[in-house]
Formats: structure tokens, C-alpha cells, sequence
């Protein structure tokens, strides 16, 4: 008699429409896959209890709880064989089927489909699915495609094709409507700021008068922006950068919308905080760590001023998103926060004290981690060579290290990470440039 082979029905569609109905495409996968497996009996195949299903999820990926549970339990030796009504159910993609492929092999797991004579024990099998699954990402690939033809054929004529519905509008059969009272808000924030050109005064008046934005809260300056520099209240869809004419009702007219433009470019070119640009948030180092002892977060500005030089400062985000009366808290200069974290960073590098105080948590979450006295030997030539490493190089480690940076009256608190540790570790590898500067630091 055969030996038993363990077997997992896995069922998978990609759409939760009807799956409420008595009998659904989940049921009858099931259904047929069981069925399949009792057929073959005589082979020794036995299904096993659990159910593996993903209703609703797509193939296009594996971010899917019940292959993930499926193949939890095929590393950990409960399955043998897996069975699917056809294969795509398993996977749309060659790349992601590739990876299963290598987890079926280590654990010896065969895989067979109900409708497609194919398994995966023998090489004609092998050829076959990997025929079969290219396929299934070809027809994956051209349905996307297809749709994001039809999604831009339909901005082009007018059509709202879905995504956050702009303040002022709802939508009703693809089009947008004007809301009366959303669309009273909108003229009154372009009217404001052409009268007072004051994002900061506007916040301020539009708490005290409790108007809101469309999900229900209080509207900060960058709120504003995004409405005062949205077109679609010109009457206009963007698709990919370019504008179509739309199906919907404009609420701005032409010509308060080109003073409106014209005015935040006046404004933004005597605004001398230059803050917001990719360029200027990438300078900090601590970007996206500080926070005040209340847990708000401080953020970047950089201020350059009429002479060319650039003075930087991490400042309580109420002052940027409402306005600076509403934090009294003051601005942080960027140089002193930095340096003062910095040299804490590099403390923690050169004391082999302080790393045994974190090591069994270090050695808990960061599985196959080398002994400590290597660890700490690796941390204290990184510290001896810091000053050689690029800005990136820097921040990288720092954000390995450093999970959040507190400002408190009179210090600055520091809470380390203690996961994450092997990638920075890595850096230090034989042939890496961390390595050889390492090597040139012990020769020197």
C-alpha cells in the first residue's frame, strides 16, 4: 500500500463579490479539491483537517493570510501535498510561484492541480506548470494593462475614475456632484486667501468658526495648499500629469484661479523657508526621530535667507500645519540637536557597557547575531572612524541605532533600537567599504 501523503486544499479568489451567496467559487473549489484528493486514495493521499482560503485576495502577490498559513505548516512538516482547482489559484506570478517552489522543494512537498493534469513530482510536471503559470501572469500583466487604458480613456472624457472625493463634491454614477455646503467652504478658502494671503490666519479663523475638513478635522496649512492648488475646482482631471476637461461643475472660475496661483508663487518666493523641498529635507539627520515629551513630532525647516547661507531648525509640527500661535514651544537648531545626538550615538558605539545592557534583548530579536565582544569591537571602529563617512552613511546608522530622540527642558533622551541590528553589522563585512575603511583605521 502507498504511503500517506498529507494534502492541503487551497482556494483562492480574487473578487468578495458573491461570497455571501449559499453556495460560492470558494465552496466549489473546495469542493472539487477534496474530491480530487478522495479520488486518489488509492495513492495514499488523506486530506488534512485545515482549511486554506483566501476569499477576496489577489494572486498578483503573496500578502495572503491563508497561504501564509499554509506555508507556515508546510515548514513546519504538516503538509505533503498541495491541491488547488488550478494553478493560478495559487499564484499569478512567476516570481512569487518561483519562491513557493523553493519552500515545496526543501520540504519535499509536491503540488497538484484538479483541472490541469499536472504534478509538480515529475519534470514533465515541473515544465508544464511553470508553462501554464507564465501564462497566467501574461493574462494578469494585459488585464492591468486594459484597465489602466480604460481608466485614462474615461479621465480623458470627463469620467472621475475613483480616489479621495476633493472637498466640495460627492459622487454619484462616476461623476462628481457639487455639495452646497462642501462647495461654500471651498469659494470661502479661495476668497480668504486672495484677501489675506495668510494660509496661518485662515487655520486660525477656520478652528474658531468649526469648519471642517471632509473627514471631519481641523484643517492645517497644508490642508489648504492641497485645495487652493487643486484643479479639479477648476473643472479639470489629472491623469499621469496631464489635465482633461471634466464632466464636473467647476467652483473656481478662470480667473480667480490664475490670481490664486500667482499669489502663492509671490508668496513662496518671498517666503524665504525653502523647508519643504526633497533637497532640504534629506539634509537632516535626526529627520522623522525627534519628538516632544508629549509625542509630537518635531519637523524639518530650513530657512535660507537674501545672503545665500541657510540657517536649519527642527520645529513643533503644530507651528508648521496651524501656525506659530499655536505652539509656544521654541525652534530647535538643527547643528546643536544633531551634535548633541550624535556624540550619545557615538557613546553608545565605544562603550561596551552600555551594549551589554541591551544585549539580551540585542541577542532575542536579532536571531544568529555574533557573540558581543565581536559586536562591540565592530561598534568601536565604526565609532573611530565616523568623521570618513558620507552624510547617508551616517543617518543610516544612526537610524539603526536611534528608534526616537526626546527633547526634554534640559536633555535630550534617547530610546535605542534593539532589532535591526544585523543589516547594520553587515556594512562591516570583509569587501564591504566599511570593512576596508575599518582595515585602514587599524593599520594607521
Amino acid at each position: 500500500m502507498a504511503s500517506f501523503k498529507r494534502c492541503a486544499v487551497y482556494c483562492r479568489v480574487s473578487s468578495d463579490e458573491r461570497l455571501d451567496q449559499s453556495f460560492n467559487s470558494i465552496d466549489a473549489q473546495r469542493e472539487s479539491g477534496l474530491s480530487f484528493v478522495m479520488s486518489q486514495r488509492a495513492e495514499g493521499w488523506v486530506a488534512v483537517q485545515d482549511t486554506y482560503e483566501d476569499p477576496g485576495y489577489s494572486g498578483g502577490n503573496m500578502e495572503r493570510p491563508g497561504l501564509k498559513r499554509l506555508l507556515a505548516d508546510i515548514k513546519a512538516g504538516k503538509v505533503d501535498m498541495i491541491v488547488v482547482y488550478k494553478i493560478d489559484r495559487l499564484s499569478r506570478s512567476l516570481a512569487d510561484f518561483a519562491k513557493m517552489v523553493e519552500v515545496f522543494d526543501k520540504h519535499q512537498v509536491s503540488f497538484s492541480s484538479v483541472t490541469q493534469q499536472i504534478n509538480s513530482a515529475t519534470s514533465t510536471g515541473r515544465l508544464m506548470l511553470n508553462m501554464l503559470l507564465s501564462f497566467a501572469q501574461f493574462e494578469r500583466e494585459v488585464t492591468g494593462e486594459r484597465i489602466r487604458d480604460k481608466i485614462a480613456a474615461s479621465k480623458r472624457k470627463g469620467i472621475w475614475m475613483g480616489g479621495p472625493v476633493p472637498l466640495g463634491y460627492r459622487v454619484e454614477n462616476r461623476l462628481l456632484l457639487v455639495d452646497p455646503q462642501e462647495a461654500a467652504t471651498v469659494k470661502w478658502i479661495f476668497d480668504t486667501y486672495r484677501r489675506t494671503h495668510s494660509t496661518t490666519l485662515m487655520v486660525k479663523d477656520m478652528k474658531d468658526q468649526k469648519i471642517l475638513t471632509k473627514t471631519g478635522r481641523h484643517f492645517c496649512k497644508q490642508a489648504l495648499y492641497k485645495v487652493l492648488h487643486n484643479r479639479v475646482y477648476l473643472g479639470q482631471l489629472q491623469h499621469k500629469g496631464q489635465f482633461f476637461a471634466g464632466a464636473h461643475e467647476p467652483l473656481i472660475d478662470q480667473a480667480a484661479w490664475e490670481y490664486v496661483q500667482k499669489l502663492m508663487t509671490k508668496d513662496g518666493e518671498e517666503n524665504t523657508r525653502s523647508a519643504w523641498s526633497q533637497k532640504a529635507q534629506a539634509e537632516f539627520l535626526l529627520r522623522g526621530l525627534i519628538y516632544s515629551p508629549e509625542g509630537d513630532l518635531y519637523l524639518p525647516v530650513a530657512t535660507q535667507k537674501k545672503s545665500g547661507k541657510v540657517y536649519r531648525y527642527y520645529v513643533h509640527n503644530k507651528k508648521v500645519n496651524s501656525g506659530a500661535c499655536h505652539s509656544d514651544i521654541p525652534n530647535q537648531p538643527a547643528d546643536l540637536v544633531e551634535n548633541a545626538v550624535t556624540e550619545q550615538v557615538l557613546d553608545f558605539l565605544r562603550s561596551g557597557t552600555m551594549l551589554n545592557n541591551y544585549w539580551h534583548q540585542i541577542q532575542a530579536l536579532n536571531p544568529g547575531i555574533p557573540e558581543p565582544q565581536a559586536v562591540v569591537l565592530i561598534l568601536q571602529r565604526t565609532a573611530n572612524i565616523w568623521d570618513t563617512f558620507f552624510d547617508q552613511i551616517k543617518r543610516n546608522i544612526i537610524r539603526s541605532l536611534v528608534e526616537r530622540v526626546t527633547l526634554e527642558e534640559d536633555s535630550i533622551a534617547i530610546n535605542w533600537r534593539t532589532e535591526g541590528w544585523l543589516p547594520l553589522l553587515e556594512t562591516m563585512k570583509p569587501k564591504t567599504v566599511g570593512a576596508e575603511r575599518l582595515e585602514m583605521e587599524m593599520l594607521a
